[in-house]
């Protein structure tokens, strides 16, 4: 039964992203050629796609019954559609991005996340990412950058260019600071600094704060707990999640994010905020597993 539902999950995904990606190719098309002055108005639209695909997928979620969700809010009376937000969340396995998308649509608007470059050439949903203006970042090595230092700012470049294209209309970013998903040997390779999470990256969050200055309204703080142990993404597709905590907490964004600091003090505050949400989260997870 279980190889069965996944199937099922796997052509509902794919139905669903084909069907989104030919609409996103006439749009696409018609922005290449359309007035300067209209372009803005195509973007906001094609954020359409990302509902269209979001409600796809959470149709197929419920329709076979994937999970059995608890989801806990606070704050969510000031969340809107039309306003702009950062989303920040722990990161254990791809159905982690499915189950963001289900349980903050209609709330916020639609997800879009940074996205590693390889994933570009993803047929369908990688072009259909860069198309929409999701963030690409290329990671550099310090090697790369010895040999070509201009080579240091490229994530940054990459990050404040999308940024820009973000404030045409409300849009929410999504990141995972820990910049991967957890596994137990990255766990025990960072000397168990937390005791659920790996270490958090502030430099994404930064350039974030940065990029889109004023334009956020606030932080939406999302802890994914999957109690009965993290599943593959195929394990997901089966329904095989079982019980999963979805727990968003709205947060207002600290003064500093507005403050013209210098780019080392902001960094280190960035940085402190950052380590004391995941401090937090981490107490957090305890609770949800012990039930306290």
């Amino acid at each position: 039964m279980h190889v069965v539902k996944g199937i099922l999950a796997c052509i509902s995904i794919a139905i669903a992203t084909v069907g989104v990606c030919a609409v996103l190719l006439v749009w696409s098309l018609h922005f290449a050629i359309a007035p300067k002055a209209s372009k803005p108005a195509i973007q906001k639209r094609m954020d359409y796609i990302i509902i269209w695909w979001t409600r796809a997928n959470r149709w197929m979620i419920h329709r076979l019954n994937l999970v059995s969700p608890e989801i806990l809010w606070e704050g969510r009376e000031h969340l809107s559609p039309e306003q702009w937000y950062l989303v920040v969340c722990n990161h254990q396995t791809w159905a982690d991005i499915l189950l963001l998308q289900t349980y903050l649509l209609d709330d916020i608007p639609p997800l879009k996340f940074f996205t590693k470059s390889q994933l570009i050439w993803l047929p369908f949903v990688g072009q259909a990412m860069y198309v929409l203006g999701f963030p690409f970042v290329k990671r550099v090595t310090r090697e790369q950058i010895k040999k070509n230092p201009r080579l240091r700012s490229a994530d940054k470049d990459n990050v404040m260019k999308a940024c820009e294209g973000l404030k045409n209309h409300p849009s929410t970013i999504l990141n995972f600071a820990e910049g991967t998903r957890r596994t137990d040997e990255k766990h025990r390779l960072q000397d168990y600094a937390f005791k659920h999470l790996l270490k958090p990256k502030a430099g994404g969050i930064n350039y974030t704060l940065e990029g889109m200055g004023s334009h956020l309204n606030g932080l939406v703080d999302v802890t994914i707990i999957y109690q009965d142990g993290v599943p593959t993404f195929w394990d997901f597709l089966q329904g095989k999640s079982g019980r999963v905590i979805f727990d968003a907490r709205y947060r207002p964004l600290p003064e500093f994010a507005a403050e013209p600091l210098g780019e080392t003090q902001r960094k280190a505050q960035v940085a402190q905020w950052v380590q004391h949400l995941w401090e937090e989260k981490d107490v957090l997870i305890s609770r949800h597993l012990t039930g306290d």
